[in-house]
């Protein structure tokens, strides 16, 4: 499969034939795990409520057990009094999903498949920078028509350009190494420089 190249300007340079990667048939089941499975990932699990052994008060009993007229109560902290101990609240835990690789990589193949099969990858030349500016990102966004979507640029390597689009909301900049399907497939529009098809295709003859 072809694909037109583009520079940074936005102006077409030629075309380039895309690998098999990119010709992936997708399962919406896998990508729903694996994306569910990344979102697990970044849950830090700190959330926790107090039992009524760890709630503060005091342990004397709040009226004697009879005559009162009350129900019988023997502390404070009983689940059933305001400002008591919680029943199966939140408690610390650890939400890590395991992937294997297989899936990782087919689900990587699948997303960029996706979006490619929607009209949304665009593929450039390079987006190396002469200054590490974020206004020449800006240029860039600008000339390729996707300033105003979410952009993940999936490139080879080049840390000026990752550091210039730090402050640019919705853009995200990643190492072709690194990406994932959760990343493809949140973005409205994926830029992939020359280079990092090349590292894709060279990934897939070893």
């Amino acid at each position: 499969m072809e694909t037109i190249v583009y520079n940074a300007k936005g102006q077409e340079k030629g075309k380039v034939e895309l690998p098999s990667f990119f010709c992936t048939e997708v399962s919406s089941v896998l990508l729903h795990e694996i994306t569910t499975a990344y979102l697990n990932n970044q849950r830090a699990g700190t959330h926790k409520t107090k039992t009524r052994g760890e709630v503060s008060f005091s342990g004397a009993k709040p009226w004697k057990q009879k005559g009162t007229g009350n129900a019988r109560a023997g502390q404070r902290n009983s689940p059933l009094w305001r400002k008591g101990g919680i029943i199966f609240g939140p408690q610390p835990r650890d939400y890590y999903t395991k992937m294997s690789k297989q899936k990782k990589k087919s689900s990587l193949s699948m997303a960029f498949s996706a979006q490619l099969r929607n009209g949304n990858v665009i593929v450039v030349d390079s987006v190396k920078l002469e200054e590490a500016k974020t206004k020449k990102v800006a240029e860039i966004l600008k000339n390729l028509k996707v300033e105003d979507k979410k952009v993940v640029f999936a490139i080879a390597s080049d840390t000026d350009f990752k550091m210039a689009a730090k402050n640019i909301k919705n853009v995200v900049v990643e190492n072709i190494k690194n990406v994932n399907a959760y990343q493809i497939l949140w973005a409205d529009k994926v830029v992939l420089t020359s280079e990092a098809i090349d590292l894709i295709k060279e990934r897939q003859s070893v």
